[in-house]
């Protein structure tokens, strides 16, 4: 990896095909690009690398478009870290939010799980899964997704407290059982979109992680059974309340609501590059849309934590609600 750029000798790197393809993660040797950014920076049209490019500057400034993240000069030690770490999974992911700033949800979705599907078997996630102790499915006889009408209003609320609503097979089957009924009756105005228990969802269910061994089937799985899809068609009418931790597929489908509150405690994650994937639940598709790619892109780089208060200031979330 280069030492910080300027933003001259970006656009002179950039500016050609020939001279862009060297910068890749693909040889093992390239990570990312590192560029000082003046204020009201701006360039001509440029090569996106594969890899990440991150500016350094004012986060909430406007930045060329080959620009993927921009951080503050503190933040630098631990952006290089991350992307270090994983660097295919980095590229990916933002070669993944440059498509999916100007795609449909649908195409998105589509996007997003091929990506997806393919880093399942890459070394970087081979390497995670290969530090954690699997662990065996249990059953669980009470629902997965509790459903209640009154009137013109559909509840629906996660129903896996003792896991934290971690985002299983199962979960996501009977939640878009329960996403189905208000598709087919119009006369449901409202869907209340809750999760029981400490957390609204902690994710991806850690303990079915890796069960996909063929991507060709995982990735037909994900487009014919896709939860967010569904709330994207239902999002005029998808109101989603959140509380303690929404991380991975915790903020990634309530992101696709029309309405989303949280309260003071919650706090938001995107932990899948540091596993060596992506979001895999919709948040390319999403979180895109309510905070752009830049942020996004820095939520997933980090793997930090993002409290209320700041997800309300980013458009992340649309109110804070009372405990």
């Amino acid at each position: 990896m280069d030492g910080v750029l300027t933003l001259a000798e970006l656009t002179a790197r950039l500016s050609s095909p020939l001279v862009a393809e060297g910068y890749t993660t693909a040889d093992g040797v390239g990570q990312c690009l590192l560029v000082a950014l003046p204020d009201n920076a701006a360039t001509p049209p440029l090569v996106q690398p594969a890899l990440p490019v991150i500016g350094i500057g004012n986060p909430d400034a406007d930045a060329p478009d080959v620009i993927d993240l921009v951080i503050a000069e503190d933040d630098v030690g631990d952006a290089v870290e991350a992307v270090t770490a994983n660097p295919i999974a980095a590229t990916v992911m933002v070669q993944l939010l440059r498509h999916n700033e100007t795609a449909s949800v649908r195409d998105g979705l589509f996007a997003e799980s091929l990506a997806y599907s393919s880093l399942q078997h890459g070394a970087e996630f081979e390497r995670w899964l290969a530090g954690r102790q699997a662990k065996p499915a249990t059953d669980d006889p009470a629902p997965a997704v509790l459903t209640a009408r009154s009137g013109a209003t559909l509840d629906v609320t996660l129903n896996r407290p003792h896991k934290r609503n971690a985002y299983s097979a199962s979960l996501r089957d009977a939640l878009c059982d329960a996403l189905q009924v208000p598709l087919a009756d119009p006369t449901i105005e409202v869907v209340e979109l809750r999760g029981n228990g400490a957390a609204f969802s902690a994710g991806g269910d850690l303990d079915e992680f890796g069960e996909a061994r063929d991507a060709a089937i995982a990735h037909v799985s994900r487009m014919s059974r896709s939860a967010g899809r569904l709330l994207a068609e239902l999002a005029p009418r998808v109101h989603a309340h959140l509380h303690g931790a929404c991380i991975g597929a915790g903020i990634e489908l309530p992101a696709f609501a029309g309405r989303v509150y949280a309260q003071a405690d919650t706090f938001f994650q995107l932990p899948e590059v540091a596993m060596g994937l992506i979001p895999g639940a919709g948040g390319t598709a999403s979180i895109i849309r309510r905070i752009g790619r830049r942020r996004t892109a820095w939520l997933a780089l980090s793997n930090r934590r993002l409290d209320a208060e700041t997800a309300l200031h980013w458009g992340l979330i649309d109110a804070i609600e009372p405990d």
